[in-house]
């Protein structure tokens, strides 16, 4: 097999190609429905699991070293930048993201924190132009640092609540100069453990007074992007306040922020809610809300989040289908927010891990085109709910009736024959597309 540095550029090369380091699947420029699949697609790395992460978890250290053998601090994150940039151009990404403190060391103080990510946040703004790339979106990390134990905004204590602040505006100036669209707000420890110590009613009106201050910056200042929550209903708290989507919908409304805020839905964030991924995105697009996505996937036989790269295609082409439906992505994109496996701990495994994962959604793109086109999934579904398009369903679907002029209705029935669903025929249909 070649070594990372032998390979110049990932290439499409069809699907009966047996090259590891080229696309089955993924052709950037070839026009699918109206448009190039790049633009339907919009992949984006993620910094933080890519250009950081070295396989460490809960029971061991790294695995593979990113060091790049530099030991001064921002000398070893420009070195990151650098590499960071040339993978992209070697798997013909346009997009990335990241948290402040994926792409700046940390200081002894948040001042020096901060001066940090402005040098850093300079570097990459070269490095972007000189490689015509884009920022996908901006974050700030405040989970990690022990000072956000007790949550950030919802922190009890309101020095940690200003320590946020300065590092979410820090980060939305970042957002603006490398002209990002979208600012993601992750929960991170923005949630409890116990309500025998926490006031839920105050944690969440901070966590509402605070985007509303971001928000108002950022407009301030120019930003006129998507500003995202991403649901997640645990880990590393037991009870997030973003839980689902449904969970962020209902707080956006009430606090105001629905005219601002859209939702970034994650497929392993939708599994540990109980939910399917396709479930999430719905209920962001029904709620006008739909704005960006992590890929990637989780492991139902474990109770935590794994960030997998996607290979499920069953799971990709529902997916697809739903932001087609949505009318593809306008400020959001695509972000891998998902890293190689532990012990696939060399340079060719994230480029193996990516090519992986945007095959697997560049078929799910390719399915879910045919089955729009193919038309039986959704003409079933018209003809399922063909009674509200006459007689007394008509009215209801206009309004135009009442409580008491729908039981007088009701009385007159004598036998109501409900459609059958014929769930395990549709399930036929899209394996015959996926499979076929």
């Amino acid at each position: 097999m070649k070594q990372y540095a032998d390979v110049k550029e990932v290439r499409y090369e069809g699907k009966d190609s047996k090259e590891p380091f080229a696309f089955k699947y993924y052709d950037p420029d070839e026009v699918i429905d109206g448009k190039p699949m790049k633009d339907h697609l919009k992949f984006a790395m993620s910094y933080w699991h890519t250009i950081d992460a070295e396989g460490r978890d809960m029971f061991g250290p790294g695995t593979m070293d990113k060091s790049f053998g530099i030991t001064d601090p921002i000398a070893r994150y420009k070195a990151k930048a650098d590499f960071a940039f040339e993978l992209m151009n070697k798997l013909q990404l346009d997009y990335y993201c990241f948290h402040d403190v994926d792409i700046a060391p940390e200081g002894k103080t948040l001042k020096e924190s901060l001066g940090n990510l402005d040098i850093m946040v300079d570097y990459i703004f070269d490095l972007q132009k000189k490689h015509n790339k884009k920022c996908l979106w901006v974050t700030a990390n405040n989970f990690s640092d022990a000072t956000f134990m007790a949550g950030a905004a919802t922190s009890c204590e309101a020095d940690v609540f200003a320590v946020a602040a300065a590092k979410v505006r820090a980060c939305i100036d970042a957002a603006i100069k490398l002209g990002a669209t979208g600012y993601v707000f992750w929960g991170g420890r923005e949630g409890y453990e116990t309500l025998l110590n926490t006031d839920m009613e105050l944690e969440l009106d901070n966590l509402a007074r605070f985007l509303k201050m971001a928000r108002d910056y950022g407009r301030a200042k120019g930003y006129a992007g998507d500003f995202y929550l991403e649901p997640k209903p645990k880990e590393p708290t037991k009870h997030q306040y973003d839980f689902d989507a449904a969970t962020c919908m209902n707080f956006l409304r009430k606090y105001g922020l629905t005219d601002d805020f859209k939702l970034n839905i994650e497929a392993n964030h939708a599994t540990l809610a109980g939910h399917t991924f396709e479930h999430e995105l719905r209920t962001a697009i029904v709620n006008d809300a739909f704005g960006s996505i992590d890929a990637n996937q989780g492991d139902l036989l474990l109770g935590w989040d794994t960030d997998q790269f996607p290979t499920n295609v069953y799971d990709t082409t529902l997916c697809m289908l739903e932001v087609l439906r949505a009318g593809g992505f306008t400020n959001g994109g695509l972000n891998f927010d998902a890293k190689a496996r532990r012990v696939s701990n060399t340079f060719e495994d994230i480029l193996l891990a990516y090519i992986a994962g945007m095959d697997a959604f560049a078929l799910g793109l390719r399915k879910a085109v045919e089955i729009v086109e193919d038309g039986r999934l959704d003409q079933f579904v018209s003809e399922r709910y063909a009674s509200y398009t006459r007689g007394i369903g008509a009215e209801i679907f206009a309004g135009t009736t009442t409580l008491e002029a729908l039981s007088e209705y009701a009385k007159t029935l004598d036998r109501i024959d409900v459609p059958s669903g014929r769930q395990e025929y549709l399930e036929t249909i899209v394996n015959n597309i996926l499979f076929a």
